[in-house]
């Protein structure tokens, strides 16, 4: 499938719709509107009401491709082309008014990711990739940060449901933060992933993940130059929820760490 720059454009404009929506209600959810989904798993009227806006926007775009998407709007089917969306990347920040969240949209074609689109909301800021073509921000050309580990910046995910991996989870941190400038935790995969492309970041990495919180952001890494595997070093880093990426010099190092204190609780 070839994608055209009047494709991608039609994604951006669905994404910025829908940011507009979103931002509408920033501030003005109250707690009785909010449901718990599971431990720390918050969803709300602003969550799905972006996801209803976005498929309808992209069923229009391609009226044949089924669609993965985090609040259940529609059921993935046996489809060669299948959209992969969050709506809303980051709903706890957003419910608290902390301003790093975004909309995350790629798309799969024959089972590889070959498009990824992310919009972070409040700084307007549109990443996307096509596979083959580079990675870009709001139009212009980004790469990785190419600085050596010891100046390296890392961004992680802290758990929130499962913590059968904390005290390994913890070593790694203790590591990080003796060998690198620091650790930041945003509270948004899709963010996270896109820094790293942009050289913001030089590095994450994070745990029980789902496909929709690294599609895009994945594929904007690769294309900007950055190396993304598992924890295992391969490649089942879409539904096998851990997630490993950076420069080349970075992620091999960051892996190395991950994997070193995972043999200690068996986390891989």
């Amino acid at each position: 499938m070839k994608i055209q720059l009047e494709f991608i454009q039609a994604v951006i404009d669905i994404a910025e719709n829908v940011a507009v929506f979103i931002q509408s209600h920033a501030g003005h959810v109250n707690d009785k509107q909010i449901i718990t989904k599971d431990l720390n798993s918050l969803v709300s009227f602003v969550d799905t009401g972006s996801e209803k806006r976005i498929i309808e926007g992209l069923k229009k775009l391609t009226p044949e491709a089924g669609f993965l998407a985090e609040e259940g709007t529609e059921i993935l089917a046996d489809k060669e082309l299948v959209w992969i969306v969050d709506p809303l990347d980051g709903t706890t920040n957003f419910l608290h008014q902390i301003p790093t969240y975004a909309i995350s949209i790629a798309l799969q074609y024959q089972n590889e990711i070959i498009f990824g689109l992310v919009y972070e909301v409040n700084r307007k800021d549109c990443f996307y990739a096509v596979k083959g073509q580079g990675a870009f921000l709001n139009g212009n050309k980004i790469h990785v940060n190419t600085s050596s580990f010891s100046d390296s910046l890392i961004a992680t995910g802290f758990p929130y449901y499962d913590f059968s991996k904390t005290k390994v989870y913890l070593g790694v941190l203790e590591e990080l933060m003796k060998s690198t400038r620091g650790i930041r935790r945003l509270g948004a995969a899709s963010v996270d992933l896109v820094y790293v492309a942009c050289g913001k970041f030089n590095g994450f990495f994070e745990y029980s993940l789902a496909p929709w919180d690294v599609a895009a952001g994945a594929i904007i890494v690769k294309e900007a130059g950055g190396i993304v595997t598992d924890f295992n070093g391969g490649q089942d880093w879409l539904h096998g929820k851990s997630i490993v990426v950076g420069s080349p010099i970075v992620q091999i190092k960051l892996l190395e760490i991950i994997q070193n204190n995972s043999k200690k609780l068996s986390l891989i």
